[in-house]
């Protein structure tokens, strides 16, 4: 039978597992996932609204997603070695904000394998939506956030970035 002691260190114990899985997994995880979801938006639409070719906005859109991935990668992993900081590893880091980055570019760029741009931009919009969703209900659920603030400032910002590419892409 524990003691009271052996409790709390026990209670202590699972809080810093908690804590070093939100600083080495989800919080990286949920960096690369916004900066894909949202940097990759401006240049993917700007194409599909310039080109009317969804061919040409999936080559635009993985060249993004590829790009992002590989950039967010490298500044996440240098950024820190993680000693002092209590991040872990910044290769592991680097690692998973990269492909989350890349798997946040990339689903929305999906759609635009469709031969049919109506069909792929309408597709795109619900891909984006279910993204900033996921966003918010991460937000949400790992960093006791408001959910609705969160979908909120995540909507802003994506509208932004989104609107920006509808607008060069339409100049």
């Amino acid at each position: 039978m524990e003691t009271s002691i052996e409790k709390i260190e026990h209670a202590l114990h699972v809080e810093d597992v908690d804590r070093a899985f939100l600083l080495k997994i989800v919080q990286p995880a949920l960096i690369g996932l916004i900066d894909g979801s949202i940097s990759t938006l401006a240049p993917l639409f700007a194409a599909a609204f310039a080109s009317r070719d969804p061919h040409i906005a999936f080559l635009v859109g993985t060249a993004a997603a590829i790009g992002a991935g590989i950039s967010m990668a490298f500044a996440e992993g240098l950024s820190d070695t993680g000693e002092h900081t209590g991040r872990g590893h910044p290769f592991l880091r680097g690692s998973i904000v990269g492909v989350m980055t890349f798997v946040g570019g990339i689903l929305h760029t999906l759609p635009f394998l469709l031969p049919d741009l109506t069909i792929a931009l309408y597709l795109a919009y619900a891909v984006v939506a279910l993204e900033l969703f996921a966003i918010g209900y991460i937000r949400y659920h790992y960093f006791k956030l408001s959910f609705w603030l969160s979908i909120v400032q995540v909507v802003f910002g994506g509208a932004l970035v989104f609107l920006a590419g509808v607008f060069i892409g339409s100049a």
